[in-house]
């Protein structure tokens, strides 16, 4: 007889953008008609820089040729494209080689991918709030119990990301094995600093744990103080894996790129140094065959220098994008934070409403969606993410109804 993992029982909910999608089509089917603008998933909306598009043609024009024809490749990637990518790192300061690098399909499987190489019965820790592939893709693995009445799932740590600390968590006081850290931080839009992240570096390396650093949003930072790597912090390679995508800063969210950093020099507590490397390239090996050709021809065309100038006259659109979301904020008297060196601007929810009410409140009333700060977890109750990822025009129209439509 087959058996089910009970592990996915355990999850209380659906997830969460899932969960938005629904409410917004119960209310368009409920409101004929009415013209819905989405802040909420952040998904990207203009198109691909010219050059990624030329690179993405001149792949595929391979292909029809015997003569330049190519089948498999390295499940680690391309040769060049690895190359193209630690080079990349170098540029800001970071300690990178090709060797680090796996290219695969995107940042958000492989943040849940990685953990098949950590044995079960580690000790996770999180950011609260936090992406929700990094809690429930460790409660499918079998790392956590029930949720409890706090909206915690038992044996998992969390890390409170509150206004008090500015969004960055304090280091645990107890020993944990794993860490997650996301920096600029999906929802809360706060970016660390490089004292804040030699912190919890110094905390991995003196308890043998790992840190697991996503910077999918690192391009959107304008301030040169920020780090946008872990690598650029002393003692890093011994304890830090680096997940990173081009989804958000060349628009491959449809596309399907990004990459993993594993170090020869990171350890767990338990094995030697160059053998987590070793079991991510079985791991991959086994598993994966490695992203599409042409998706990496396109890859390598956004690193280019014309590629990189492209993909960042892009990442300063929606970043204007942002600026007219937290004018329009501030402007009704509502608490802010991000939106500067991010693409999401994190708010408080006003009269202490509760995030999903202010969610329904918003759909009501300015036919504008956002997402719960709920949804990432508990300690978002009570704050409302919203995305700059769209067109301008739609983002003028919704910040425009929120200005005139909100009822305070």
């Amino acid at each position: 007889m087959a058996r089910i993992n009970p592990a996915y029982r355990r999850l209380t909910a659906g997830y969460l953008f899932p969960e938005i999608a629904r409410r917004t089509r119960e209310f368009q089917a409920e409101t004929p008609g009415a013209n819905i603008l989405r802040l909420g998933i952040g998904d990207t909306t203009e198109p691909l820089a010219p050059e990624i598009i030329s690179g993405l043609h001149g792949a595929v024009d391979r292909l029809a040729s015997r003569e330049t024809y190519s089948g498999y490749g390295d499940s680690e990637g391309q040769a060049a494209l690895r190359e193209a990518i630690a080079a990349h790192y170098r540029a800001l300061g970071a300690d990178v080689r090709a060797a680090d690098v796996f290219v695969s399909d995107g940042a958000k499987s492989d943040s849940a991918n990685i953990q098949s190489i950590f044995a079960t019965d580690n000790t996770v820790a999180v950011q609260d709030p936090a992406y929700p592939v990094y809690v429930d893709s460790n409660v499918i693995a079998g790392r956590t119990g029930l949720k409890n009445d706090r909206g915690q799932y038992e044996g998992l740590v969390y890390m409170p990301c509150t206004a008090e600390n500015g969004f960055f968590p304090e280091l645990p006081t107890e020993k944990v094995d794993i860490i997650y850290i996301c920096s600029p931080n999906n929802p809360t839009g706060t970016v660390a600093t490089r004292e804040q992240l030699q912190g919890f570096v110094d905390y991995a390396r003196r308890h043998k744990a790992v840190i697991l650093f996503d910077s999918a949003y690192a391009d959107f930072i304008s301030d040169p103080s920020l780090p946008r790597s872990i690598y650029e912090i002393e003692g890093a390679r011994e304890c830090a894996i680096e997940i990173n995508s081009f989804s958000k800063s060349a628009g491959f969210t449809g596309v399907r790129l990004g990459w993993t950093l594993v170090p020869a020099e990171l350890r767990a507590e338990d094995g030697e140094p160059g053998e987590l490397q070793k079991m991510w390239t079985r791991r991959q090996n086994t598993f994966f065959n490695g992203p599409s050709n042409i998706v990496q021809a396109g890859g390598l065309a956004a690193l280019s220098a014309t590629g990189r100038a492209q993909t960042l006259e892009i990442v300063k659109y929606y970043m204007e994008n942002a600026r007219l979301i937290l004018d329009c904020l501030q402007s009704l008297g509502l608490t802010t934070y991000g939106g500067t060196n991010a693409p999401y601007v994190w708010m408080k929810t006003p009269d202490g409403m509760g995030s999903w009410d202010f969610f329904d409140k918003l759909l009501h009333e300015c036919h504008v969606v956002g997402t719960p700060g709920a949804g990432f977890g508990p300690s978002g109750e009570g704050y409302f993410r919203l995305s700059a990822f769209g067109h301008r025009e739609n983002i003028v129209a919704a910040t425009e109804r929120i200005r005139d439509q909100l009822v305070r």
